[in-house]
């Protein structure tokens, strides 16, 4: 089972996702320069990094496992985190396509 502090740091990670995405909405004017900092793309990419290590993680956990080089208990636990961080990227990307659902929706 994941623990607290995975699931916490799966949701602080798309807090600070959200956070830079409204940052460079909101910051933003017409005909201004984009802002400097982190882009929402460039933490997504960083997002979808994290979830890749975790997958490899869970991986090389179930390979030591059926060689016998590792315990039941670390393979649930990287395949539990591993879930816990694809959940939030899904989670993300439901949102993602609900906001583009809305702005599709408005008038012109």
């Amino acid at each position: 089972m994941a623990s607290p502090l995975t699931a916490a740091g799966a949701y602080a990670n798309i807090a600070r996702l959200t956070a830079d995405a409204t940052r460079g909405v909101f910051s933003s004017s017409a005909g201004a320069a984009p802002p400097t900092g982190n882009s929402f793309g460039a933490a997504l990419k960083e997002a979808l990094g994290t979830v890749e290590q975790l997958g490899h993680k869970s991986d090389v956990a179930s390979r030591d496992m059926v060689n016998g080089k590792s315990n039941m208990v670390d393979v649930v636990t990287a395949v539990a985190e591993t879930q816990v961080a694809i959940d939030a990227v899904v989670a993300v990307r439901d949102k993602v396509i609900a906001a583009y659902d809305e702005i599709m929706k408005m008038p012109i």
